[in-house]
């Protein structure tokens, strides 16, 4: 009997890099050492792809859309909902899911977009706090993962606001990157009363005895509706799962019918545990027709400005 045709697709998230004149105008790819992927090259097909069309934002968000065979130009609605779907929030009607960093503001400047990479739980405790303080009937946080976590709030004018993705403007100053449009006035108080509650919480206090940075604020941007969108198997005909340690690309599966894998070691950050990745890959090819394999260092380092961590996470 004929075995199935099995696809595995692999997704080193934010792989690609402008050449450094500093470094023989190499790209990170370029320097990097990389014989498994060489291999599967010279045993395969190359070829080119627009992830990013028209005018929509380059992000993972749309890239991936693009990456599963689903036009983000008819089915892209956003990060936030995203998101929401993989930490299990379902949005009642007129709700809008922003995703929302916890960041690190100094100076009157966006220092850090991700407050230092502070761990999950000390997270948690800042997010809970900010829906004690804070959370209403039309306001809501919800924890993710490290310094990525979720802001619903009710009313469909804020699906107009403009806002812009912290890791975009990092170092410049707050007047210059401030929600604007219909709903920013609301969000920007919502901001700064955020920071009140965080500026002085018990987890920051304890960061900054240790010369860390201070998860001292949030940024709300990437929202949106819950997507529609039609099943791979009503697609494709294909039975698929997906491996990630990002909110983002579990609540792209999860619309995409897929079965989120939850893989011990997993970080989705440069110490994330690649065999394990691998190990559970295979096992998911077993049973499923299409794996999706997303690795998200790549893009971390890239975002950090940090070339040598990204030729390292190649």
């Amino acid at each position: 009997m004929k075995k199935p045709v099995r696809f595995l697709v692999l997704v080193p998230d934010g792989a690609a890099d402008y050449p450094d004149p500093r470094r023989g105008d190499l790209t990170p790819l370029q320097a990097a050492r990389t014989p498994n992927m060489d291999a599967l090259a010279e045993a395969g097909v190359c070829g080119r792809a627009v992830t990013i069309p028209g005018k929509l934002p380059a992000g993972s968000d749309v890239a991936n859309f693009s990456l599963l065979g689903y036009d983000p130009c008819i089915y892209y609605t956003g990060r936030g909902p995203l998101e929401a779907a993989s930490m299990g929030v379902r949005l009642g009607e007129g709700e809008v899911a922003f995703r929302c960093n916890l960041v690190t503001i100094s100076m009157g400047r966006l220092e850090d977009y991700s407050a230092g990479h502070l761990s999950t739980g000390e997270a948690r405790s800042l997010i809970a706090s900010l829906q004690e303080r804070l959370g209403s009937d039309g306001v809501a946080f919800h924890s993710g993962v490290g310094y990525r976590h979720l802001l619903v709030l009710r009313g469909e004018e804020f699906l107009e606001t403009s806002c812009l993705a912290p890791h975009d403007v990092v170092g410049r100053p707050l007047e210059e990157i401030l929600p604007t449009g219909r709903g920013a006035e609301f969000l920007r108080d919502l901001m700064e009363r955020a920071g009140e509650v965080l500026e002085n919480h018990p987890v920051n206090e304890e960061r900054r005895r240790a010369g860390l940075r201070a998860a001292n604020g949030i940024w709300p941007w990437g929202q949106g509706r819950p997507p529609r969108l039609p099943s791979l198997e009503e697609r494709h005909g294909l039975s698929g799962a997906v491996i990630t340690a990002v909110d983002l690309i579990k609540g792209l599966g999860i619309h995409a019918g897929m079965e989120v894998v939850e893989v011990p070691g997993a970080t989705g950050y440069y110490d994330t545990d690649y065999r394990a990745k691998g190990v559970y890959a295979a096992r998911s090819l077993e049973d499923k027709d299409l794996v999706f394999v997303h690795v998200e260092a790549p893009d971390e380092a890239g975002h950090e400005g940090d070339w040598e961590e990204k030729v390292r996470a190649l």
